[in-house]
């Protein structure tokens, strides 16, 4: 319970200080004094990934590249590449795929000027990773599909497990993806940390799984498009997609708690580039870059609290939270998608 509230308690300040127009100090923006290049490992959607990259790069006139892959993958090519770094910093993707890289050594410490207005509950405190975004995990579902099978719309866990839902749900891999990760992590804890009881429970929703897709936010098309009745994704994906069109989308989240991220930004160990991507983390970590999000429908929570809140977000103060513990979700990580690969279902290559 301790955990809960505290957790709860930061979102509210979050909330709070932004809404309530409240100012920090102000935070300064990149000033073009490093040169070079900067190669950047990005985990969230492809369009945030470009439009950030490029402001970056325009605004430095440091020439910036990018690879976007899910958060599994990313931790996976951190560690092939750690005697030879290909990527200088790493940007996005849940903070418990962050806290495995620190613990193997795949992290470099830095701490940001522009850190200090970020709480605290939504960094290292060792300076391995830094907070960007929060968002809440649900369920993104199409009104039409569910209608057509008889189903309300899912408000709780349980409810995947009705056998209309044969074939109509979609989620990433938790081996490959920090969200499905996420909601894995979600279902022990709400199981009190029984990992074999989360087990029991996706071996029963895997009967109505359709596909399992490599990067967390594959499944919300998915729904969009009718494939499916019911994607488990972020519900800030979920938003974007409504945005885009695909408006028999509905959001909702299990009334029993659901997990969320803190999206993070670290420097790899052995950039080849550490000037360039100490600058990526100060100037990510600004107000202004944070609001960036929002032009390319990217609806999640700053942590910035001088940063302007999206009026699509989600507000979490609205949403019950689990308590998430993320020392312990990265502690048990690696056991437990390489026993989701074993007894349940492989992971996706494609």
């Amino acid at each position: 319970m301790r955990g809960y509230v505290k957790v709860f308690v930061f979102l509210v300040v979050i909330m709070a200080t932004v809404l309530s127009g409240c100012k920090t100090q102000p935070t300064e923006q990149a000033k073009p004094a490093v040169g070079g290049k900067l190669t950047v490992l990005c985990t969230p959607q492809e369009d945030w990934c470009v439009a950030l990259t490029q402001k970056f790069q325009a605004d430095t006139g440091i020439e910036t590249n990018y690879v976007r892959l899910s958060s599994g993958e990313s931790v996976a090519r951190l560690r092939a590449g750690k005697d030879n770094p290909e990527f200088d910093v790493w940007f996005g993707g849940p903070a418990d795929g962050y806290m495995v890289a620190k613990n193997e050594g795949l992290l470099e410490p830095y701490v940001s000027p522009n850190a200090a207005v970020i709480p605290d509950a939504l960094k290292d405190k060792d300076g391995y990773w830094t907070g960007i975004y929060v968002g809440a995990l649900g369920f993104c579902s199409n009104k039409k599909v569910l209608d057509s099978l008889g189903l309300p719309v899912p408000t709780s866990w349980q409810d995947l497990l009705d056998p209309k839902y044969k074939g109509q749900i979609a989620m990433a891999h938790p081996a490959t993806s920090g969200t499905a990760f996420t909601a894995f992590w979600t279902v022990v804890t709400l199981n009190n940390y029984d990992i074999d009881a989360a087990f029991t429970y996706y071996k029963s929703l895997h009967n109505n799984i359709l596909q399992y897709t490599k990067t967390g936010s594959a499944p919300g098309p998915m729904a969009g498009r009718g494939e499916i009745a019911t994607a488990i994704i972020f519900s800030h994906d979920c938003v974007k997609y409504q945005e885009e069109g695909m408006t028999d989308l509905v959001i909702s989240f299990p009334k029993e708690g659901t997990g969320y991220e803190i999206g993070g930004v670290g420097i790899v160990k052995g950039a080849k580039n550490p000037d360039a991507a100490k600058l990526w983390i100060d100037y990510v970590l600004t107000a202004k870059t944070q609001e960036l999000a929002a032009t390319v429908k990217s609806f999640q929570l700053p942590t910035n609290p001088d940063a302007k809140v999206p009026e699509k977000s989600v507000k979490l103060a609205d949403v019950k939270l689990v308590d998430y513990n993320f020392t312990k979700s990265a502690e048990a990580k690696k056991g437990i998608t390489e026993r989701f690969d074993a007894e349940i279902a492989p992971a996706p290559k494609e």
